[in-house]
C-alpha cells in the first residue's frame, strides 16, 4: 500500500491537507487537496471505480524520485478496480505527467479525464517510448497553458499534451474529448499526424477556435477509423476549392452552430447522421445514399430539402426555418420516415403548407411540436391558427385525383361512341 501511496503522491495526487469522500454506492471517490501525512486518506479510494482528485499545484513533485516499479507494486496496481481517474483544478507540471503516465500500463484504467487544468512546461514524452497505454477515453475540457519565458503568447496545451509521439503511445484509444479549450487550426496536424491514434473512433472538437473547414478535414486525414466527428460551435469558414476527402469510415457528423451558409462537399461517403442544426442554411441539396438522420433546425431555409437521393433517411428535423410548404410529391416519400419535426415554421396553409403538414402528421409521429407548432403564417384568413384545423379538399390539392376520373369518363365515352 505504501509503494501505491508514493505512486499517487509522485502522480501529483498529495498537495495539501484534505480529504477523500465516497459517493453513497462507494464507487466515486472523490479527493480534495490531500498531503503526504494523509496517506490513509487517498488510499480508501483504491476500491473505487470512479476515482476523482480536485484542487492543488503540483511543482513540489516535480524533482519527486519515480523508479522503475517492483513486482508487488506492479501486481498490486494490476488488482485495483479503479476504471475512470478525473483530474481538476490543477496546475500539472506536463514533465511530472509524462514520468508517471506510463505507470498506467500496469492498471486497468479506462478512462482518463482533465477538467480545467493548467499544464506548465513541456513534458519528456520520450520516456513513454514503447509504453502503450491502456486508457481508451481520453478528455481535456477547460484545459490551457501557462505562459513561460521564450513563449510569443499564451495558447491551450493541448499542442504540447498531444504532440505526435503521444499520440503513438495512446494506441489503443477509442475516443478524445477536447471541447471547450482553446484549440486552432494549426495545432490539429501535430497531434494527428502518421501513427497517432490509430484505433481513435470518436473525436470531439466542440466550442474551440477552429476556423478553417478545409485545414481541419486535412488535419484529421490519417484517422482511418474515425467514426464519429463532432465540429459543433466553432466558426467555420469554407474553401469552395478545397477537394479534401474525410476519413472514409466516418458515420455521424456534427457541423452544428459553426456558422456555415452552405452544405460544404465533398461530405464523407458513407455519412448516415450529419447535423448543421443552427447555421445560416438558405438551401440544401445532399445526395447521400446511407445518411439516415438529417437535422437542419434553426436555419433559413426556404424549402424543405428533396429527399429523393437519400432513401435510407428515416429522421429529418427542419424546426425553426422560413419553410412555407412542403410539396406533395416528396410528401409521399416520407411513409419511411420515423421522426420528423417540422414545427415552428411560416406556413402558408394552402393544399402544400396545410395539405402536406396534415398527410404527414397522418403517416409519422411530429413529436411534441404537433399541432400546437404547426400554425399558419398566410393567407390572412388562416393567419396564427393551427395548421391541422384547416380544412383541405383532396380534390383541391391533388390534382389527379380529379383529372384521372375525367380522363377514364373521357375514353369510355369515345369507345361507346365508336
Amino acid at each position: 500500500m505504501k509503494a501505491v501511496a508514493l505512486l499517487l503522491l509522485g502522480l501529483g495526487l498529495l498537495e495539501a491537507e484534505g480529504r477523500c469522500f465516497f459517493s453513497r454506492t462507494e464507487e466515486h471517490c472523490v479527493c480534495y487537496n490531500l498531503s503526504e501525512e494523509s496517506v490513509s486518506s487517498i488510499i480508501q479510494c483504491l476500491p473505487a471505480s470512479v476515482v476523482e482528485f480536485r484542487g492543488g499545484e503540483l511543482e513540489r513533485y516535480v524533482a519527486f524520485p519515480i523508479s522503475d516499479l517492483d513486482p508487488s507494486t506492479i501486481e498490486m496496481l494490476d488488482s485495483l478496480v479503479t476504471r475512470k481517474i478525473i483530474f481538476g483544478d490543477l496546475l500539472v507540471p506536463e514533465i511530472l505527467l509524462a514520468r508517471v503516465l506510463r505507470f498506467f500500463s500496469y492498471t486497468h484504467v479506462q478512462e482518463l479525464v482533465f477538467e480545467s487544468c493548467i499544464f506548465e512546461g513541456r513534458g519528456n514524452w520520450a520516456e513513454m517510448a514503447g509504453q502503450d497505454l491502456p486508457i481508451l477515453s481520453l478528455q481535456f475540457h477547460n484545459v490551457t497553458s501557462a505562459p513561460l519565458m521564450g513563449r510569443q503568447q499564451d495558447f491551450s496545451s493541448l499542442s504540447s499534451c498531444l504532440p505526435c509521439g503521444i499520440g503513438k503511445v495512446f494506441r489503443a484509444l477509442r475516443s478524445l474529448d477536447m471541447a471547450q479549450n482553446s484549440l486552432e487550426d494549426e495545432q490539429l496536424m501535430p497531434a494527428f499526424c502518421e501513427g497517432a491514434f490509430p484505433q481513435l473512433q470518436v473525436l470531439i472538437l466542440q466550442r474551440n477556435n477552429l476556423t478553417s473547414y478545409h485545414n481541419v478535414c486535412e488535419s484529421l486525414q490519417l484517422l482511418h477509423e474515425l467514426q464519429h466527428l463532432d465540429l459543433s460551435q466553432n466558426k467555420l469558414m469554407a474553401d469552395p476549392s478545397s477537394s479534401c476527402q474525410w476519413p472514409v469510415a466516418l458515420r455521424i457528423f456534427n457541423l452544428s452552430s459553426t456558422g456555415l451558409d452552405e452544405v460544404l462537399s465533398p461530405l464523407p461517403p458513407s455519412l448516415e447522421v450529419l447535423d448543421m442544426s443552427c447555421n445560416h442554411l438558405h438551401a440544401v441539396d445532399i445526395s447521400l445514399s446511407s445518411l439516415k438522420k438529417l437535422f437542419l433546425s434553426q436555419n433559413m431555409l426556404q424549402a424543405a430539402p428533396s429527399i429523393r437521393n437519400c432513401p435510407m433517411l428515416d429522421t429529418l428535423h427542419l424546426d425553426n426555418n422560413s419553410i412555407t410548404e412542403l410539396p406533395w410529391d416528396e410528401v409521399k416519400l416520407l411513409g419511411h420516415l420515423q421522426d420528423v419535426a417540422a414545427a415552428g415554421n411560416p406556413y402558408h396553409c394552402s393544399c402544400s403548407g396545410a395539405g402536406a403538414v396534415q398527410v404527414l402528421a397522418g403517416l409519422v409521429d411530429l413529436g411534441q411540436g404537433w399541432p400546437q407548432g404547426y400554425t399558419c403564417h398566410s393567407p390572412p384568413r388562416y393567419q396564427g391558427r393551427l395548421v391541422k384545423d384547416v380544412l383541405v379538399s383532396v380534390l383541391q390539392c391533388n390534382s389527379a385525383a380529379v383529372i384521372a376520373p375525367v380522363c377514364i369518363a373521357l375514353a369510355l365515352l369515345g369507345v361507346a361512341g365508336a
